[in-house]
């Protein structure tokens, strides 16, 4: 996505009414220090997202496995770019700890992308799952899922586990794909949403989309109605906010009644459940979601 000088400088300012508390308290400091204690991850951190502030500070936190350095260079993602990391087959232990330790009764569990392993690190999904219900047989646990580059064998292992949602984010409208999700398929990630559904009809499929990167409201009711059809049951929908000047940069800031719009539209197509707000992410709210 090629943006002119002019297109730069006349970039929206960010709205006063688009902002996130802070991450300090007590809470987070603990929080922090139990995943530093235990070497893991979080998507929070990595990823810059805006809510780890509030979700921190009530105890929620969305783990990271496979390592923090992603094999994709995607131009909105603020997560480590390069050669992976070693796999570290002791982390599902330790991420089962940490969600006992916080008195975690729904999990989230998401990765980088794995593109130099054969099963795409669907193996270490798979046992991060059967971890967590051996620690705390109570828990649920929502997998945020990479596409495993289409493979049916790798999203099997996965759905054998028995997640209680599998979550693959759609990300933005296809016309944006070649700057936005680079190595990534528009119809690809549909037909991942859509065979998790067939290798396990009773787990619900999810899935998220970004707005603020370009794209037309009709596009993104088109890629709702798509998710539908593909057997989708809950939609996040977020304001991309752009971690650092060397990502792409935001081109709109969507007010609330278009979130709000969309998220009326998506229940009139048939979701079960949408969370559709200025900061909105995938795990946002996610326990209330199922």
């Amino acid at each position: 996505m090629l943006v002119s000088i002019e297109a730069q400088n006349a970039r929206p300012k960010r709205p006063d009414w688009l902002r996130a508390p802070a991450p300090v308290g007590q809470q987070y400091r603990d929080l922090k220090q139990l995943v530093d204690g235990l070497n893991l991850h979080t998507v929070c951190e990595s990823a810059a997202c805006p809510n780890v502030g509030e979700c921190w500070n009530h105890r929620t936190a969305t783990f990271m496995i496979l390592g923090n350095v992603c094999t994709r260079r995607c131009g909105f993602c603020n997560v480590q770019k390069g050669v992976p990391l070693e796999v570290d087959l002791d982390e599902p232990r330790r991420v089962a700890e940490a969600c006992a330790a916080l008195g975690l009764r729904y999990a989230v569990i998401t990765s980088v992308n794995r593109d130099d392993r054969k099963d795409g690190g669907a193996g270490l999904f798979a046992a991060t799952i059967r971890a967590i219900r051996e620690r705390i047989p109570e828990c649920k646990v929502e997998v945020l899922i990479p596409d495993f580059q289409g493979s049916r064998e790798a999203l099997a292992v996965v759905m054998d586990a028995g997640p209680d949602v599998l979550n693959h984010n759609i990300e933005t409208v296809p016309r944006l794909y070649r700057e936005v999700r680079i190595g990534a398929r528009y119809e690809r990630s549909l037909e991942i949403l859509q065979l998790a559904r067939e290798l396990r009809p009773g787990i619900p499929a999810k899935s998220g989309v970004m707005v603020g990167l370009g794209e037309e409201p009709g596009e993104v009711l088109e890629v709702l109605r798509a998710l539908r059809a593909h057997g989708v049951e809950i939609a996040t929908i977020g304001q991309y906010l752009r971690p650092t000047p060397s990502h792409l940069p935001v081109l709109r800031y969507v007010p609330p009644a278009e979130f709000a719009m969309y998220r009326e539209e998506g229940l009139k197509m048939g979701f079960s459940h949408v969370e559709s707000g200025p900061l909105v992410r995938s795990s946002y709210h996610a326990a209330e979601a199922l």
